[in-house]
């Protein structure tokens, strides 16, 4: 059986490998697109597949963890199952990019099939969070008159932001449908599918009692790092994509943030450990 050592140990080892494959692109290129060439087959190529393997693993690695917990039985169990079938899932969406790059020559295959599975973290993530929530007692938090105020009012402020970011500083105050529908209708999705992510990440942070005297609460702060990274992303590679002039390409900087997130959320699943419980209660 693995240990937390091991689990942490082996991400570690495939994000540090991914990331250097990106550092080597990057100081190579000089942060510009390049799909030919030694560089794109043996560096630009791995680091892509890295990105995909990363979350699968720390998506597996993660539901062995739950089951500790009792799987489906328990609403932490839920909420680490949940949050790895998140990662699972973007990892299949790469799985997808990868196959239209690779063997179809579609550069930046957006949008595409691959979306499906990257729109799903935001049931999965959004689920295991509210699950998470409910194994840290934010439910007692709802009951007091900040707790309904914030509530009310943390979500309105993420809305009010990604509209500003999105509409009024992206697009001019204008919202032009006349292009491409399926990526206008993305530039809009991913942006609020994280509203509801960071929404409840906050509210759970904000408004659960300490779990277990707090042994878990880091855990709890690097995952609402990760979706506020996670939209901070999502914004870049939607201001990237769009126009007629877009900028991403393949190694593009939110490449790397993509399997910071990944990395970061697999590495904080997997040190919710019971064992830990158990050896705090001997």
């Amino acid at each position: 059986m693995m240990t937390k050592h091991t689990e942490t140990n082996v991400l570690v080892a495939i994000y540090a490998v991914t990331a250097a494959l990106w550092v080597f692109f990057v100081a190579y290129t000089g942060h510009t697109a390049l799909y030919e060439g030694p560089i794109f087959e043996y560096v630009l190529k791995p680091f892509l597949i890295g990105m995909t393997v990363l979350p699968l693993v720390g998506g597996w690695l993660g539901i062995r963890k739950a089951l500790l917990w009792g799987g489906l039985r328990s609403a932490v169990g839920r909420g680490m199952i949940f949050l790895s079938l998140g990662t699972i899932s973007w990892g299949l969406g790469m799985v997808v990019w990868n196959y239209y790059l690779f063997f179809t020559g579609t550069e930046v295959p957006y949008p595409s099939l691959a979306d499906l599975f990257f729109i799903m973290i935001w049931i999965f993530w959004t689920y295991g969070m509210f699950q998470m929530g409910k194994a840290t007692g934010v439910k007692f938090g709802f009951r007091s008159a900040a707790g309904k105020i914030l509530s009310f009012v943390l979500p309105l402020v993420v809305i009010f932001l990604s509209y500003y970011l999105l509409v009024t500083v992206a697009k001019g105050g204008q919202i032009d449908i006349s292009g491409n529908l399926a990526q206008t209708l993305l530039e809009f999705l991913y942006p609020i599918g994280d509203m509801a992510i960071l929404s409840t990440a906050f509210l759970v942070f904000f408004l659960s009692y300490r779990y277990l005297g707090g042994m878990y609460k880091g855990q709890i702060r690097i995952l609402l790092f990760c979706f506020v990274l996670n939209y901070i992303a999502d914004l870049i590679f939607v201001f990237t994509t769009a126009g007629e002039a877009p900028t991403y390409f393949n190694g593009h900087l939110v490449d790397l943030l993509y399997t910071t997130i990944m990395f970061l959320v697999s590495v904080s699943v997997c040190l919710i450990d019971p064992r830990k419980l158990n050896r705090r209660s001997s």
